[in-house]
C-alpha cells in the first residue's frame, strides 16, 4: 500500500524593502524567484509604493496562487529611518491583506534565516547568495537570496506546511 503525498501548498517568501525579494513555491513544487521595484516615482504620492505592493500580491495570488502561505523576513532592526518606514508600510500592507483573504503569515528573524542558510546567524549577504547558488538557484542579488533561504527554511522546518 502505497502512502499518500503531500501536495505542496503554494508559498510565497518575501524579504520586504523598496526593491523586495520575493520565492514562490506553486502548488506543483517548483520555485521560482525573483525581485521586484516598489521605489516611488517622480509624482507618486506617498502611498503609491503600498498600493503597488498590494496589487502585485493580488496578481501573484491570481497567477500563481491562491497563495496559502506566507513568510517574511522579520527584521527588527534598521539602518536609517526610510528603511524602517518603508518596511513597515510594506509590513502592514502585506498583513492586512493576508487578513481579508484568510492567509496565514509569518515573520522569520533574520539571524534565524541566515543560521539556516549559512550556518552563521550573522552571514553577510555575499554568503546568502553563495548559500543559494549552492542550492541551485541564481539570485541576482541578496534581497533574492534572502527570499530564496526564507522559502527553503519554511519547507524544510515546517514539516512541509510551508
Amino acid at each position: 500500500m502505497t502512502q499518500p503525498t503531500q501536495t505542496p501548498r503554494t508559498s510565497l517568501a518575501l524579504d520586504l524593502g523598496t526593491t523586495t525579494g520575493w520565492a514562490l513555491r506553486g502548488y506543483d513544487g517548483l520555485i521560482t524567484s525573483g525581485t521586484t521595484s516598489f521605489k516611488p516615482g517622480r509624482y507618486d504620492g506617498g502611498g503609491m509604493r503600498y498600493l503597488r505592493f498590494t496589487n502585485w500580491l493580488t496578481e501573484i495570488d491570481r497567477l500563481a496562487g491562491p497563495i496559502e502561505a506566507i513568510w517574511f523576513e522579520e527584521v527588527r532592526r534598521h539602518a536609517g529611518t526610510d528603511a524602517a518606514h518603508v518596511y513597515g508600510g510594506l509590513m502592514a500592507s502585506l498583513t492586512s491583506w493576508a487578513e481579508l483573504r484568510g492567509v496565514p503569515y509569518q515573520g522569520v528573524p533574520v539571524g534565524t534565516i541566515k543560521l539556516h542558510a549559512t550556518g552563521k546567524g550573522n552571514a553577510p549577504k555575499e554568503a546568502m547568495i553563495a548559500a543559494a547558488r549552492s542550492r541551485g538557484f541564481s539570485p541576482v542579488d541578496d534581497n533574492e537570496a534572502d527570499a530564496i533561504a526564507i522559502l527553503l527554511w519554511a519547507i524544510e522546518t515546517q514539516g512541509g506546511q510551508a
